[in-house]
């Protein structure tokens, strides 16, 4: 069961589904998985997917777009299409509040998962919010500055940073900011994730899936993941379990800099290996895993179909 839903995030407007299992659980309330999609992905790239899988293990969903993506409405003032990752880990707690005021759920039994930034995300929430009983993230960014570094040519770093510095000018004298594409077909070309592989997902999500997707991001955008270190969060995370999904061939956020922070992650945790590269989660061999990866750890952590 599906349910269009909407809740305040301290001016913004977030909107997206409330997926409820159909079995009752035996305290009344259904534990619950708080998920919002990565770099500027909308919650029809296939979260869905991932919620459907929740639910029929009897794990209620909260799933939204980001703020200013998709559905949900930018704070007034600020633009849209700007993913700042400290405002979206906030929006993650105010889903939380949201979720948890629901009579449907049990507010003593949440739990967070994210996917590529938003598995980042997830990590933070988890350090920082002890309302969260278990946190899955998949093939999660744990590093803005070194994802920066393998994605921008180093002889464009210098220019980079010089844009941004212009664009925060600009901005300042009210002008409009500073614009650039997600993705590009063009080897050469600029885009915030320039990869191949990144292209066809998102080209064919929106094609397919999302309409809604744009294939635009501020340039403040960039400025702000390169500055964005959510793997230092991974040891505060304890005592709360926390498991990793890693992408085997991910060279979009390299899974070797995913699985050396993991090691530095206090049990309870684990760490699963899906197979192929970063986007290959969402669909085939690599959904089965990641999906029924991440299913299992909340139906075992929240304690699905029994109380407490």
């Amino acid at each position: 069961m599906r349910e269009d839903i909407s809740f305040d995030a301290e001016g913004a407007t977030l909107r997206g589904w409330f997926y409820a299992p159909d079995a009752a659980d035996a305290s009344g309330g259904h534990p619950c998985v708080v998920m919002a999609h990565g770099f500027s992905a909308v919650k029809e790239q296939h979260l869905d997917d991932y919620a459907e899988v929740f639910a029929a293990a009897g794990l209620a969903c909260v799933v939204y777009d980001n703020r200013g993506l998709g559905a949900s409405d930018a704070a007034p003032g600020t633009p849209r299409q700007e993913i700042d990752p400290w405002e979206q880990i906030r929006d993650y707690q105010h889903a939380i509040t949201y979720a948890q005021g629901r009579d449907d759920v049990d507010a003593g039994r949440i739990g967070v998962w994210g996917s590529s930034y938003s598995g980042a995300h997830a990590y933070v929430v988890g350090a920082i919010d002890r309302r969260v009983k278990a946190v899955s993230g998949q093939a999660p960014l744990v590093s803005g500055r070194r994802s920066f570094e393998s994605l921008v040519r180093i002889d464009a770093w210098g220019p980079t940073w010089d844009a941004f510095a212009a664009d925060r000018l600009e901005r300042a004298r009210g002008g409009s900011p500073a614009m650039m594409p997600v993705v590009t077909d063009d080897p050469a070309g600029a885009a915030a994730l320039p990869t191949a592989d990144s292209y066809e997902f998102f080209t064919r999500t929106q094609r397919e899936r999302a309409p809604s997707w744009e294939n635009q991001v501020t340039l403040r955008s960039i400025e702000l993941f390169q500055g964005y270190e959510p793997g230092r969060y991974l040891p505060l995370i304890a005592p709360t379990p926390v498991q990793m999904v890693v992408a085997q061939e991910d060279r979009l956020v390299a899974s070797e800099l995913a699985t050396a922070a993991y090691e530095t992650a206090a049990h309870p945790k684990k760490l699963v290996i899906a197979p192929g590269g970063h986007f290959d989660a969402y669909t085939g061999p690599g959904f089965e895993v990641s999906s029924s990866a991440a299913r299992d750890w909340f139906v075992e952590h929240l304690r699905v179909g029994k109380t407490g």
